[in-house]
């Protein structure tokens, strides 16, 4: 817990209150019951055959971009508000990056008629304009964080002096695997639904479990989501992809494993991308979502013990990781589960036939084909340009 001695007594009782209903079976029931009827799980894990072919190895999909609100994030907002009526909380505030956070957040607190106050930095504000209609429409005020490089980082910020100020009515529902205990394994558990219908799904299909898992990995909720079910089968290969940015130089990436060092941020000891004075770097992705400067814990962990690997993609090739899922599949990714998709292109070579591969699908694109479209504006007239 690397946060104010504020923040310690609240922390303290949240990690209390969720030793217990962790234990509890009806509070499995009821989270369980609405992931059923509200959120749409289980989802598919959906045979990609096309893609399958293109790699030379056959290739599932979970279709997590299939959930209520369009990403795996309403598994964790849905956990954590359920945990905040329990410790009689009212208000609800969250951060947000490319906006699924905060639309799935905005989604539960007005299912249970909870006051909503979301932080988005200016600059995803206006990438994910789509988004931030959505979390109004459903009642939510979006606070616009004007600091720094007005991202995720920021976001976080203004949220933790929101907690810091309102703790006795605001539950804080964080949107990654990041933060400080018990918040990185209140959502790896959240989020492990994933995995273990994953897991359930393979071994009906095929009789057998995936060679290789590949998820993308901002702060890393998606991907400890499906890893975590997982980590003692040692022959599936666990691969986690950050985003490489404009190349793996200062201020233009967000890969932490390639550019980073030890550190702490916003409560975390992990990987953070820093300079030798300890300053924090400034990020950069196509994606909003990996656009952040520290990766969850538990992922510098598994890296560190070598159970996970972790690999970065850049901006292009996440575009061209769109590109091929649509064209190939019928299916638009978000532009953060595009980097597992060009991953997986970039490594074709390196597949077997006999490998089993599964790509978790975060989310759907809807959110970033603005972006896609001002990129492809961008890179027809420099190619103008140059003839």
């Amino acid at each position: 817990m690397y946060v104010p001695e504020t923040l310690m007594s609240p922390l303290k009782e949240l990690a209390s209150e969720y030793a217990r209903v962790r234990r509890d079976p009806a509070f499995s029931r009821e989270l369980n019951a609405y992931l059923r009827d509200f959120v749409g799980r289980p989802t598919p894990l959906y045979h990609a055959r096309r893609l399958s072919s293109e790699l030379g190895a056959k290739v599932y999909l979970k279709r997590e971009d299939l959930c209520h609100t369009g990403a795996h994030k309403i598994n964790n907002s849905l956990g954590q508000v359920l945990l905040a009526l329990r410790m009689g909380k009212k208000r609800i505030i969250a951060e947000t990056g490319a906006g699924q956070h905060g639309v799935a957040t905005a989604t539960v607190a007005a299912m249970f008629g909870l006051e909503c106050v979301i932080y988005m930095g200016a600059v995803d504000m206006e990438r994910q304009a789509l988004n931030v209609s959505r979390m109004r429409r459903l009642g939510a005020t979006v606070t616009a964080v004007t600091a720094g490089q007005q991202t995720l980082k920021e976001a976080i910020s203004e949220a933790m002096r929101d907690w810091v100020t309102n703790v006795r009515t605001t539950h804080y529902i964080l949107g990654s695997a990041l933060g400080s205990h018990p918040y990185p394994m209140m959502v790896r558990d959240f989020q492990s639904v994933i995995g273990r219908e994953a897991r359930r799904q393979i071994l009906k299909a095929e009789g057998r479990l995936p060679t290789h898992i590949l998820a993308c990995v901002g702060g890393g909720s998606n991907a400890i989501g499906i890893f975590y079910p997982f980590l003692r089968d040692g022959g599936v290969r666990l691969i986690g992809i950050e985003a490489g940015g404009e190349g793996i130089r200062p201020g233009r990436h967000a890969a932490r494993f390639a550019g980073g060092k030890v550190g702490i941020l916003q409560g975390t000891r992990t990987y953070v991308l820093q300079d030798a004075s300890g300053n924090i770097q400034l990020t950069h992705s196509v994606s909003a979502g990996l656009d952040y400067a520290a990766i969850g814990p538990e992922h510098a962990l598994l890296r560190d013990l070598k159970r996970a690997e972790y690999h970065h993609v850049g901006d292009a090739e996440a575009m061209e990781g769109v590109n091929a899922l649509c064209r190939l599949e019928g299916i638009l990714p978000a532009l953060e589960t595009a980097h597992a998709v060009a991953y997986a292109l970039n490594m074709r070579r390196s597949f077997k036939r006999r490998d089993l591969i599964i790509i978790n699908v975060s989310g759907r694109g809807d959110k970033d084909v603005q972006q896609m479209e001002a990129w492809d504006r961008r890179h027809a007239n420099r190619s103008k340009d140059r003839s």
